[in-house]
Parts: C-alpha cells; structure tokens; sequence
C-alpha cells in the first residue's frame, strides 16, 4: 500500500440553524447512496494558493448550485481508506452562501436536506462519520457564537 492519500474536501453548510446534508447517488463509487456533507476530491493545480478552499467552492457550485462566501472556517481533518485507497478527508464551515440548493448534477447527487444538529445524531440514516463531523461543527459554531 502506498503511502500517498486523496485529498478530500467537504462543506458543513450551516443556515438558519440548520446543516445542510446530501445523499449521495447510488452511481457513486465510493459510499453511494450514503448521506453526507456535500464535497469532493482535490485536483491538482499548480497555480491555486489555497486549493482546500477553492476545490470546496468548485464541488459545491458543481454539485448544488450555490456559490460559498470566501469566510470558510476549518473545522477537522480525519483519515480513512475507500477500498486499498487512504483519504485524507477536511471539512470546512459555511455560513454563508449565494443562491438555492438544488441537485445540479443528479450523477453525484441523489437528494438535499436540511437538519437540525439533533435530528443528524437522532437519525439511524446518518453514518458516524457525518455525525462526528456535524458534531464537530455545532462544537466550533458554540464557539463562534460565544
């Protein structure tokens, strides 16, 4: 196994007290069907100074159609393996944002939804992992608004 990682992104979109979380298309490769933050995976570009955030503004333009605002805060990095392929997995807060939510690319994306931080943990759909980062944002928006 190599030692190198996929670079992955995501968004914990947060609005009028509300996360934004997507299921994924069942076409998907990896965790098809699954709920989750809505994201996706870094490309490389030899010419972006901060290609975390940039690649998150691309995937969620590409995947919902709204256009994040530039104050996205880091909230937690985590690493797992997809198969034989280790992923290091960075999720970023979003507070604010241009446009509607909708299913821009029905390939990737099968539903939208948005959930109180209590029906995420409360609900037998979500997986751990979407729970944990969820957790971890509402833990860093405790801060924020203290």
């Amino acid at each position: 196994m190599s030692n190198l990682f996929i670079v992955n992104v995501e968004a914990a979109i947060y609005h009028e007290g509300k996360y934004l979380i997507i299921r994924r298309s069942e076409k998907e490769e990896h965790a098809g069907g699954l709920y989750s933050l809505v994201g996706g995976k870094v490309d490389f570009d030899d010419s972006s100074v901060s290609v975390l955030e940039e690649t998150i503004k691309r995937e969620v333009y590409e995947e919902i159609g709204i256009e994040l605002s530039s104050d996205l805060e880091y909230v937690h990095s985590t690493t797992f393996r997809a198969g034989e392929v280790q992923v290091l997995d960075v999720v970023f807060l979003s507070r604010s944002f241009e446009g509607r939510p909708y299913i821009k690319s029905e390939d990737e994306i099968a539903e939208i939804t948005w959930m109180t931080y209590d029906e995420v943990q409360d609900s037998i759909e979500i997986p751990p992992w979407t729970k944990k980062s969820v957790g971890m944002t509402e833990k860093l928006l405790g801060k924020i608004m203290n």
